[in-house]
């Protein structure tokens, strides 16, 4: 009797335990998800600028054609690389950020030669979307690192214990996080 009675505390023990634990991975879980939905959100209203902005810069007559041509290719394909939110592997962040990347290398390219053009520079249009631009960079930042700190969260409580355990039985699995873009720790030339 008492083993039984041993038995069915034990039982009842783990059953909670697996259910606190597979109550929070959830929430966490949600929480990284919430925080992937507003990354995106910060890049579509990057790419939702940028077709404002090459049509003010086309109309500077002599502007070069293939650096608009490579922002216009760029957007396409960043807009075309989306993740689903329940597979947040790191090879799939990858993905994310290698299109994004271009993008943002199209633009720095397209900001670097806008330079040469002084009627440009000085256009009230070009100014607001520039603006804009800076402050879209920033959000992105912003919400890169709030999805970060998230999936850090959720990373460690998935593999501490006894969460690991349920994280197991369900199916839980590490997300990836967003990492610098190789090259990024040294500062870019820029030559006129």
């Amino acid at each position: 009797m008492k083993r039984i009675l041993f038995g069915v505390i034990c039982l009842f023990a783990v059953a909670s335990l697996s259910s606190c634990s597979y109550n929070t991975l959830v929430k966490l879980d949600e929480n990284v998800k919430s925080s992937w939905a507003q990354v995106e959100n910060a890049y579509q209203r990057r790419a939702d600028l940028i077709p404002n902005l090459v049509n003010t810069v086309k109309g500077a007559a002599d502007f070069e054609k293939g650096t608009l041509t490579a922002v216009i290719e760029a957007r396409a394909k960043a807009t075309s690389t989306t993740i689903d939110p329940s597979n947040l592997t790191p090879e799939a962040i990858e993905k994310f950020q290698a299109s994004q990347d271009g993008l943002s290398q199209s633009l720095s390219k397209l900001m670097v030669v806008v330079e040469k053009y002084p009627d440009l520079k000085a256009n009230q249009n070009f100014r607001d979307l520039q603006v804009q631009l800076e402050g879209t960079e920033n959000r992105i930042s912003t919400e890169r690192r709030a999805f970060n700190e998230a999936t850090q969260e959720f990373n460690a409580k998935l593999r501490s214990f006894p969460t690991n355990i349920t994280a197991g039985w369900f199916g839980f699995k590490e997300k990836g996080y967003f990492k610098a873009a190789a090259g990024s720790d040294k500062a870019p030339t820029v030559a006129f």
